[in-house]
């Protein structure tokens, strides 16, 4: 079967305060793939996925980033979102005074707005919403709450792929999304993940922990060090890394 690349990135070079992170970078996803990023702290997979999103903090020094055949680096960060990709962070920040309701729906609707489709109303909206709440067990009490405000890390973590499913973007960068949840928490963000994928979209998983890889399967796993990819493997890597750490790799 032809693979059709979502995602091509070559000879990426990135910085923070003059500070240089990712180092000469290449990696190609495919639609219908979903990529693990492993390593050490300090390797840069959270820079990686930032620079993704358009982080503005961060300054792109070289290389190429093609998303859909198309180069993203000079877009702004909701540009990008516009055409499809999405990042759910590892710390998700709270909004005081902005309902979860009010927040997605403007997601929703700027989304469609972008893409020359119409907006929907709040009625139409909680209709739309009702049917993506299920996938991440969370109840529609959450919609009037303030954004993340006084939610369990688990709540944040599912409010998040909550948003994902419902801009069902095409490339997701999941940023270590399985931090801090417990077990039952992680088999629901995972299953909410794996009911959205299919061989349209592309996921990236950046993970400390071999134990996300045991509910979501990855088809391909990445080795990233020193800002960049040092090996590439199956889900059998995964398992040696849990094993062996990293220094074996050195």
């Amino acid at each position: 079967m032809n693979k059709t690349p979502i995602l091509e990135i070559k000879e990426l070079k990135a910085s923070i305060d003059t500070n240089q992170i990712l180092k000469s970078l290449d990696l190609t996803v495919n639609r219908g793939e979903i990529h693990a990023i492993m390593g050490p702290n300090g390797s840069g997979k959270s820079t990686f996925s930032k620079v993704l999103a358009g982080h503005p903090a961060y300054q792109v020094l070289d290389g190429t980033v093609l998303f859909k055949g198309t180069n993203i680096l000079d877009l702004d960060p909701e540009e990008r979102s516009h055409l499809g990709i999405f990042l759910a962070f590892q710390y998700p920040i709270e909004i005081p005074g902005v309902s979860n309701e009010d927040f997605l729906r403007l997601a929703y609707n700027a989304k469609q707005k972008a893409n020359d489709l119409p907006e929907v109303d709040p009625l139409e909206f909680l209709m739309i919403i009702q049917q993506k709440l299920d996938l991440v067990d969370m109840s529609p009490a959450f919609l009037s709450r303030n954004v993340n405000e006084g939610f369990s890390g688990g709540e944040k973590k599912r409010n998040e792929i909550l948003q994902m499913i419902l801009l069902d973007s095409e490339l997701c960068i999941l940023d270590e999304t399985d931090s801090g949840l417990d077990i039952d928490a992680l088999k629901i963000i995972s299953n909410g993940i794996n009911v959205f994928m299919n061989d349209r979209k592309a996921i990236i998983l950046i993970t400390h922990y071999q134990r996300l890889l045991d509910y979501i399967k990855p088809d391909f796993v990445h080795v990233m060090q020193n800002g960049k990819i040092i090996k590439t493997g199956t889900a059998e890597l995964a398992k040696e890394l849990e094993l062996k750490g990293y220094e074996w790799l050195k």
